[in-house]
This record gives C-alpha cells, structure tokens and sequence, in this order.
C-alpha cells in the first residue's frame, strides 16, 4: 500500500512568459536546475514521453512520463506511466513583464517509510527542495536573458 503526497512551490520570475515558457519547456535542460534530476530524454518514437533520472546520496530512481496536458503559456500537465509513480503540473501566470511559475508534485510513498519518517518533515524536505530548484530556474532564466541582450 503507498501514500499519496502533494507538495506545490511557486516562485516570481523577473522575465516575460514566452521566455519562461520556452526555458521551462525543454525538459532536457531540467538537469541544470533541478538539483535530484540527473537526466532526461525525450521520446524519438512517442511525442510527449520522456524518460527521467533521480538520484541522490547513493539511490536511483527511474521513471518515464507523459505529457497529458499542455496548453501554451499556461500548463503543461504529466503523469509517470513505468517506475517511480508521480504527476503534477507547473503553472504560468502571465504578470506582464514577469511570469509566476507554480509548480505542483505529487508521489507515492511506500506505506512503510511513510511510518518510519515523519510525512510532515518528508513534507518539508520535499518543499525545500522543490523551492531551491525553482531559484535556480530564475537565476537560469536571468542568466539566459542577460545572455541574449549581450549578443544584440
């Protein structure tokens, strides 16, 4: 039997949505900000699969996901359909200029670490983490821009 938790972060991000879109868009390049993800491929035979790589302090997990909701500048929406059974969806607001990027993640947990650790603290951890890595995705999105406005 497994525990199903949920954990949503967003963040505010100092540039526009197209932008924001197109960054976020590329999951391959998740890697550079997601701290856990090792890797990411797309799919050359099935559009909108991908295969994913966790791993941290020793442990790998695997999963492939599919997108089952993308609607441009708004929400891409995905399910884990082999390995580590997830789902979630990130979110942009358009804030004309600025864009909210909300990301929602949920995943199951073995009945037995979810009585061995504390879910509230787990909760937290997971929180932390997923905060960081949305930092690191706004100082990538700077770090872009400030690269595209050098070279006009």
């Amino acid at each position: 039997m497994e525990q199903f938790l949920e954990h949503t972060v967003q963040i505010e991000v100092q540039q526009p949505i197209d932008q924001v879109w197109e960054l976020w868009s590329d999951v391959t390049q998740m890697p550079r900000w997601m701290k856990w993800i090792e890797a990411v491929e797309m799919s050359d035979d099935l559009p909108g699969v991908s295969k994913w790589r966790l791993g941290s302090n020793g442990f790998t997990f695997s999963w492939q996901s599919r997108i089952t909701k993308q609607i441009k500048h708004q929400i891409i929406q995905w399910e884990s359909t082999t390995g580590l059974s997830n789902r979630g969806a990130v979110r942009f607001y358009d804030r004309h200029g600025t864009t909210i990027v909300k990301l929602s993640i949920s995943y199951h947990v073995p009945n037995i670490l979810g009585q061995m650790m504390d879910r509230l603290f787990i909760g937290r951890l997971v929180e932390s983490v997923l905060q960081a890595d949305l930092d690191r995705f706004r100082t990538y999105a700077d770090s872009k821009a400030e690269a595209v406005s050098t070279t006009v």
